[in-house]
């Protein structure tokens, strides 16, 4: 047994490091919280892993390697990390995440509960102690704000009995295993990390790989890194796997990363150095002759390994132009035909194969054999939905090597402006008041047009028959867009997208010919510039505002940033399973949890493919928020593992809203409150065909008064919310609940601009009914 002083200590002294292979912090505040209520408790918090080996032959965390024994922390990074952390005032040498998470804990003495500081509630409160500074300040600090207050006195050696016992953690005695053995290699140490992480994030076959590597060149993680980042800065993401996809492919021609086993640390240095230039060429090239200047239009990611294999095999550069526009050729068709989005190393392995073999005639030719002898691009390819289909760095890539115009200033788009923005050609929320069209007909790519934010602003909402019979018909053709007028009517809408997915269609494959046969200018003038797409933040628009609080309040919790508009795929067959609308591929925290997706259209989603594939499905907001809340309530303490926070509340489900009331008297409404919301109730069931049961639950739970109050306090609206005011009829939600005179009295001012605010931002989009 080694107390928790003692592991702190053997960190600040470099004998206790974190092997390179790890991956970084990824806790959040609730599972800190959590931690320190475990142990100032005496609750069980496990064991840690640790292997013991020779320092200097391994690559670690944060610093160089130096001589002697190490103990590399295998299984307890999380707990370890955070200790560090709070008891230090400072994250460890290793660290990498953000530090933020466990800043400013407080302990009230009173209730025992630690928070996080929040200057309203603690500033004046003496109960509250700052943790950190319990544990980095003198002797009795601690207890110097509660020894000149008289009210404390009668209980201040009961105050200061619970310092000591959060002291005392320092004394907690945690139990370590060791591997030790000279036939403990790296692959052996890293196959039991897998074996004993069962609720953390599992190594890939990738990571096993380079840390072996790692043992011999130290810095092939952190260059990896530094370029990952330069990347990112550029706009465009990239995952640790991919760049190992990348140089695995220069190293070895080959897929599996098995293969880098036999690859000195010399050789994967040289591959991934080779890897690294070439891939910055390929990005050069797809930006200035495709127009794929940013993250979310670079399609077919996992198609530039084989092109990466084969500039190897080239030196480096293509041929000739042609040589470059044929490889172009490929990547487009290669990513519309989703190539590589299942089955992954499989299709690489087959092109790497052929690459070496044949060039890119080779791998063309597979293609094309797989799709009858013919790469074409036809209408189909533009009945994508939102952003996040293949459609969709189509339909730019078309607007930016066309030079389309835009719509209102005939101007060439990308010249003279630095940023673009999507104009839905017909406005979504009137075709939704029709309510005939499916939500993918809504975010059909095929009635997106690219334009310039200020004629943006100046078209929109506006009717398409009105605006476009004002527009020069050649600059309509350059957008793609049907001449004909009785297409512009709304009750074409139909219509009008299979008219425009034609062009569309046909003026792709012209420019995928021009690539083929080298037709396609490589003047000077000809290279394009990088352009800002604005992104598509309306919200006025309900869905997209609710989605856009709901990742602002996960942000707030702790969790991940989700890949919105998200296409995806069966891993098996390349199938597009959802276009999600929100989607967090490692889990709401990186290797802590399966695969959560957010699909508000699940009749459009294969649902039990989805389910087999052990994915978490929520098809409501409300169902998602819950499973969120549930978990961080059970990573704090304050509720009990019982298995709901670790399963999908998906399927429509609604999980009860618990929002902490303000600590006031229950207020006597006289029953008039009461029948007003369970008439809203009745009205919504009978006038719009939804029956809003959560909520009458939550009247049922906590009367009428508290149910509203507890919506109000929501950081985001609810589904339900959603649905009314889709359906036009906001005079049966916040408006008659929260403003109506007879009852204002009953919300607090604050709660009663929530309700405004919410009106304001929503009556715009969707007016009322009547």
């Amino acid at each position: 047994m080694t107390k928790l002083s003692t592991v702190l200590d053997q960190i600040d002294a470099g004998t206790m490091k974190l092997p390179e292979f790890q991956r970084g912090y990824v806790w959040n505040r609730d599972q800190v919280r959590g931690l320190m209520k475990s142990l100032y408790h005496g609750y069980p918090v496990g064991a840690l892993l640790v292997w013991e080996t020779e320092g200097s032959a391994q690559a670690v965390r944060g610093g160089a390697s130096t001589p002697g024994q190490k103990l590399m922390l295998l299984d307890g990074q999380q707990r370890v990390t955070t200790l560090y952390g709070i008891i230090r005032g400072r994250a460890p040498e290793f660290f990498e995440g953000d530090p933020d998470v466990f800043r400013g804990l407080r302990f009230n003495v009173e209730d025992e509960t630690f928070q996080f500081y929040a200057p309203v509630k603690m500033k004046d409160d003496p109960l509250w102690i700052d943790v950190t500074a319990m544990f980095t300040g003198e002797d009795g600090a601690a207890y110097e704000q509660l020894l000149d207050l008289k009210w404390l006195r009668p209980k201040l050696s009961t105050y200061i009995s619970r310092i000591s016992q959060l002291q005392a953690v320092l004394e907690r005695d945690f139990h370590i295993e060791q591997i030790t053995g000279l036939d403990k290699t790296v692959d052996v140490v890293v196959d039991i990390f897998n074996r004993v992480n069962s609720g953390g994030t599992k190594l890939s076959k990738g990571d096993l790989a380079l840390a072996r590597i790692c043992s011999e060149w130290t810095d092939a993680r952190p260059t990896m890194r530094r370029n990952l980042e330069r990347w990112k800065e550029a706009g465009f993401s990239f995952t640790p796997d991919w760049l190992l996809r990348n140089a695995n492919a220069v190293a070895t021609g080959r897929a599996p990363f098995s293969a880098l086993e036999d690859v000195t640390a010399d050789g994967f240095q040289d591959g991934l150095h080779a890897a690294l230039h070439n891939i910055d060429h390929l990005l050069h090239l797809v930006a200035t002759r495709l127009g794929l200047d940013h993250d979310r239009v670079l399609m077919g990611r996992y198609a530039l390994p084989i092109l990466v294999r084969h500039l190897h095999n080239r030196g480096g550069r293509f041929a000739d132009g042609a040589e470059a526009d044929r490889a172009l050729h490929w990547y487009i068709h290669a990513a519309l035909r989703g190539r590589f989005a299942g089955s992954t190393e499989t299709f690489l392995a087959k092109d790497l194969e052929t690459v070496d073999k044949s060039g890119v005639e080779g791998v063309a030719a597979a293609l094309a054999r797989s799709r009858k002898g013919v790469l074409s691009i036809d209408a189909q390819d533009f009945e994508g939905v939102g952003r996040g289909s293949r459609s969709y760095p189509l339909l730019y890539l078309l607007t930016r090597v066309r030079r389309s115009r835009d719509l209102v200033t005939g101007h060439p788009l990308g010249q003279d402006v630095s940023a673009l923005q999507v104009h839905e050609i017909f406005p979504k929320n009137e075709l939704a008041k029709l309510g005939r069209y499916s939500r993918a007909e809504l975010n059909a790519i095929a009635n997106f047009a690219f334009v310039v934010p200020s004629t943006a602003v100046a078209l929109n909402r506006r009717d398409p028959a009105d605006y476009l019979a004002q527009i020069d018909p050649a600059v309509l053709a350059s957008q793609w867009i049907p001449v004909d007028p009785d297409l512009w009517k709304i009750d074409n809408y139909r219509e009008f997208l299979a008219a425009r997915r034609e062009l569309l269609g046909r003026a792709a494959d012209a420019f995928s010919e021009e690539l083929l046969i080298g037709s396609h200018p490589w003047t000077a003038g000809q290279q394009l510039v990088p352009i800002v797409v604005a992104p598509d933040d309306d919200e006025r628009d309900a869905r997209v505002a609710q989605i856009k609080a709901l990742v602002e309040e996960f942000s707030q919790m702790g969790f991940a940033p989700p890949s919105l508009d998200a296409e995806i795929s069966d891993p098996d067959t390349g199938r597009v399973l959802a276009v999600a609308e929100a989607f967090w591929a490692d889990g709401l925290q990186p290797g802590q949890d399966k695969a959560v997706i957010l699909e508000l259209d699940p009749d459009e989603a294969d649902l039990p493919r989805l389910a087999e594939l052990e994915c978490l499905v929520f098809t409501t907001v409300d169902a998602l928020r819950g499973y969120a809340q549930r978990r961080n309530e059970t990573a704090s303490g304050e509720r009990e593992d019982d298995g709901a926070a670790v399963s999908s509340t998906g399927g429509g489900s609604s999980p009860e809203i618990d929002i902490e009331l303000l600590d006031e008297p229950p207020v006597e409404t006289g029953g008039q409150f009461d029948q007003v919301v369970l008439d809203t109730i009745d009205a919504c069931k009978v006038d719009l065909g939804y029956n809003p049961k959560q909520f009458k639950v939550m009247v049922n739970q906590y009367g009428a008064l508290g149910a509203v109050r507890r919506i109000l306090h929501a950081p985001a609206v609810s589904d339900g919310f959603v649905t009314l005011w889709e359906r036009r009829r906001l005079d049966l939600t916040v408006e008659t609940i929260a403003t109506d005179e007879r009852f204002r009295h009953l919300f607090t001012e604050d709660e009663l601009a929530v309700a405004e605010k919410r009106l304001a931002d929503f009556t715009d989009a969707v007016p009322k009914a009547g």
